[in-house]
């Protein structure tokens, strides 16, 4: 099987994109963080604020600071008890429990890791690890980076007066070892989520911050002494409060192999849970194919242009930018699966959650033209039921215009539910049943195999915005991967594009379980 067959099976046909006959041994199940070992560490203020309405100035953080929104962006937040009916009876129960953070994770596995560059006062300057488990920095190499960092971005950011670089990398054995080959799929949309929540965090600390897809990847993963067989970083996410130039002209060519040289390797041990780690050799080959190992290879997307549609245009209701408080919203996030509950949704509250779920969205990235007023790569179709003035039907929506397209009159939640894999949501409870669509070719002409990853951390993005959002008026959201992708896409008559993941969101009861808050 090629490698685009492979991502196609991915997207259509997760069945013959798996391995065969492969039982998940829960009892081997690796940690949903990593931990290192031998490594000097400094400890975070558990003293974080409680609150995140306002956004901060913009001035230089200390660890204080900068500890509050590494555990915003990635800590471990709460831990919950939920009570589960076997199949057997109702009598018979079980419980479960689970250890959230605010950026949610496909089965709360958590494959992603985040690292930090540091240049702060009363900090050693160098590369850390941040480890949720105990809410601390992990030193792995001292020293000032700028250079090295700035070369491996080929000098299109200006490292030196940025205070901080966070990287998000993915272990691929941390949800291989459930989800197989289709692990692939879901890291790329995990990293999107983190760094989603990265990027809103980063707003209201006062930090500015720009996302780099492209980058010199062995080069960097040499700086932060991973083994490019078990990890490897997905996005380079400089920060700073000062002005800053994120987009310098390349001049040169620089290659990983070049750049390596200036830094001598780093071999940083780490415990693993797992005794018995299987080979995953289409990961290992993709990875190995997405990188970039010249600056060379680096590109742009041509502006987008949108896509037709001759169906009723309805105008949504105008609303302000939406004030309410991260920390709340955040805390507040829900997933319901059985707990939707049917309730009619206003025009206003579907119009504050498409506007700003998709104005949150824009940001700085090395992908657009910054002289050119780029559309999203990634969209929001969605089937709509009960919605208050709006006919039942399948829409897109239309953000420059604050509209709706619509593409298929009528109800279509029973043909959705047919599309699950599993009946773990119940369509029939859900006004809002949303899709994140982006093309269909994921942009291979343009960026390689590197393209499917980049879309899939798009939508995830995007998914991340449309929770805080939903969140924040009220509303529960579900993420689902398990739905028949060809089924969706015909339901809004699409060729060139695709849904990428699929998102039901409407009001929800309370859920019978205990949780428990993880600060001060």
């Amino acid at each position: 099987m090629s490698l685009e067959e492979f991502l196609h099976n991915l997207q259509f046909d997760i069945d013959r994109a798996n391995q065969p006959n492969l039982e998940t041994d829960w009892e081997d199940a690796p940690y949903a963080y990593k931990l290192y070992r031998n490594q000097p560490v400094v400890p975070l203020s558990l003293e974080v604020p409680l609150t995140l309405e306002k956004i901060q100035p913009p001035t230089k953080p200390d660890i204080h600071r900068v500890g509050h929104f590494l555990w915003y962006v990635y800590g471990i937040t709460q831990v919950s008890q939920s009570v589960f009916s076997t199949e057997l009876s109702e009598e018979e129960s079980y419980t479960m429990n689970s250890y959230r953070r605010f950026a949610p994770s496909g089965g709360a596995l958590y494959p992603n890791e985040l690292y930090i560059y540091l240049k702060i006062e009363g900090l050693p300057d160098g590369v850390y690890h941040y480890d949720p488990a105990h809410h601390r920095l992990v030193l792995l190499r001292a020293g000032n980076f700028d250079s090295y960092v700035s070369d491996a971005l080929v000098n299109r950011s200006e490292i030196s007066s940025c205070f901080g670089v966070a990287f998000v990398s993915t272990m691929f054995w941390k949800n291989y070892f459930k989800y197989n080959n289709f692990s692939y799929r879901l890291q790329g949309l995990d990293a999107g989520v983190l760094m989603g929540q990265l990027l809103e965090t980063a707003k209201r600390f006062g930090f500015a911050a720009g996302v780099y897809f492209q980058y010199l990847d062995s080069a960097i993963n040499h700086l932060l002494g991973l083994s490019e067989h078990e990890e490897s970083v997905y996005s380079v996410i400089p920060l700073s409060v000062e002005p800053t130039n994120w987009s310098r002209s390349r001049d040169v060519n620089i290659t990983a192999a070049e750049l390596k040289l200036d830094l001598e390797p780093i071999s940083c041990e780490y415990l693993e849970r797992s005794q018995r780690i299987l080979e995953f050799p289409r990961l290992i080959a993709l990875n190995e194919a997405s990188m970039l190992e010249s600056t060379s290879s680096f590109n742009r997307i041509q502006s987008l242009q949108s896509g037709s549609f001759d169906g009723v245009k309805i105008n949504l209701p105008e609303c302000k930018p939406l004030a309410y408080d991260l920390a709340e919203a955040s805390k507040n996030r829900f997933s319901p699966d059985i707990d939707f509950v049917m309730r009619k949704v206003s025009q206003q509250q579907l119009a504050v959650l498409l506007n700003e779920s998709m104005s949150a969205f824009s940001y700085r990235n090395d992908l657009d033209d910054v002289r050119l007023n780029n559309e999203s790569r990634v969209t929001i179709y969605g089937c709509l039921y009960n919605v208050e003035g709006i006919p039942d039907g399948a829409y897109h929506y239309d953000h420059t215009e604050h509209a709706l397209r619509e593409i298929n009159k009528g109800d279509h939640r029973l043909t959705l539910q047919a599309g699950l894999s599993l009946d773990n949501v119940n369509l029939l409870q859900v006004p809002l049943c949303l899709h994140v669509v982006g093309n269909k070719d994921f942009y291979l002409n343009e960026l390689g195999y590197r393209g499917y990853r980049i879309l899939q951390m798009e939508a995830g993005m995007l998914v991340q915005s449309l929770l805080t959002t939903a969140s924040a008026i009220g509303l529960g959201g579900h993420p689902l991967l398990g739905f028949d992708t060809n089924l969706a896409d015909d339901i809004y008559s699409m060729r060139e594009k695709t849904s990428l993941i699929q998102i039901p969101i409407g009001p929800y009861r309370p859920r019978p379980w205990l949780k428990g808050s993880l600060h001060s």
